[in-house]
């Protein structure tokens, strides 16, 4: 009972850590293709935010200017995705894989030029984003190693369930949320009601990198202590899966994020145990993935004007 005990609570703190830089991502995403944007570039992003917010912790010890620097530079290619799709008319898968390109090069080769190396240095724990309820509970008991594992967590990981709850908020309870919903849907209804097409999607965009900025910079700032060029191989796209399974809502990318935070932390239990191949258990994340796009992908019901670029009437 308690192995169990101290498995499960394992994989919930996994979940948690796991799922919150996809959830920061997803709620990018979700500004983003509900205004009508098509971004795939996420995982460029991600990666962009995860090299500047560690090299900044590392040089100025503060983990939280660290963060913010990495959602700074999620927005700096967030808005190269807008120029080149909102204002340009670019095709915008296109310009999101050369996001996704672009990103980790410039990040590789300044790794190159810093540090010659394409990794970072290690972070100490100081420069790292720091755990809020450490130290608080007994973990000399079953329960209290369980309530560690749980609520012992990053401070991002708590500010990233308040942010979807103020992006719920901003999505369906503000004059920006119908206006941003309304641009994905009519756009051209928008220009007749005096809307700015072009700025509320141009706007969408840059929040849409800033925080995947965010969710890149959570990698390398609470689940490993350096940058790689590996780090985010592959969370971008599952973080826009997750958008997909729910539907291009706040609430619903929550839980898609969670099912493949928790489908994460299963990896991390399974991993340790013996007699398991390996290879096999570093797939389920994947699988998942796939699986949820196969089943929801037809489901899910995308914005009207998604894709289509934007053009003012004259």
């Amino acid at each position: 009972m308690t192995n169990f005990v101290n498995s499960f609570g394992i994989i919930l703190f996994a979940t948690l850590v796991y799922a919150t830089p996809l959830l920061y991502a997803a709620l990018g995403s979700c500004f983003s293709e509900v205004s009508g944007v098509v971004n795939i570039g996420i995982e460029g992003m991600m990666t962009a935010g995860a090299f500047t917010g560690t090299v900044v912790a590392y040089f100025t010890g503060s983990p939280w200017l660290g963060f913010l620097c990495g959602g700074l530079a999620g927005a700096f290619f967030g808005m190269l995705h807008a120029i080149a799709t909102v204002n340009l008319g670019a095709d915008q898968t296109i310009a999101g894989t050369a996001i996704n390109m672009l990103g980790p090069g410039i990040v590789i080769m300044l790794a190159k030029i810093l540090f010659n190396s394409t990794d970072t240095v290690p972070l100490t724990q100081a420069q790292k984003i720091p755990k809020l309820f450490a130290g608080v509970f007994d973990t000399s008991t079953v329960f209290g190693r369980f309530m560690d594992n749980v609520f012992a967590n990053y401070a991002s990981t708590y500010l990233v369930f308040a942010a979807v709850l103020l992006v719920w908020f901003v999505f369906y309870k503000t004059r920006f949320g119908l206006r941003m919903r309304a641009c994905g849907e009519h756009p051209l209804a928008c220009e007749t009601l005096g809307i700015n097409v072009i700025k509320m999607r141009f706007a969408c965009v840059c929040i849409s990198g800033f925080l995947a900025g965010l969710g890149g910079a959570c990698v390398t700032m609470t689940m490993s202590t350096q940058f790689r060029p590996i780090s985010i191989v592959g969370q971008g796209f599952i973080a826009i899966a997750a958008v997909i399974f729910g539907k291009f809502r706040p609430q619903g990318a929550l839980l898609g994020c969670l099912l493949f935070g928790f489908c994460s932390g299963l990896k991390v239990v399974l991993g340790g145990s013996s007699g398991i191949n390996m290879h096999l258990v570093s797939m389920i994340p994947y699988v998942v993935t796939v699986l949820a796009l196969i089943l929801f992908v037809g489901k899910s019901r995308v914005p009207a004007a998604s894709g289509k670029p934007f053009v003012k009437a004259k």
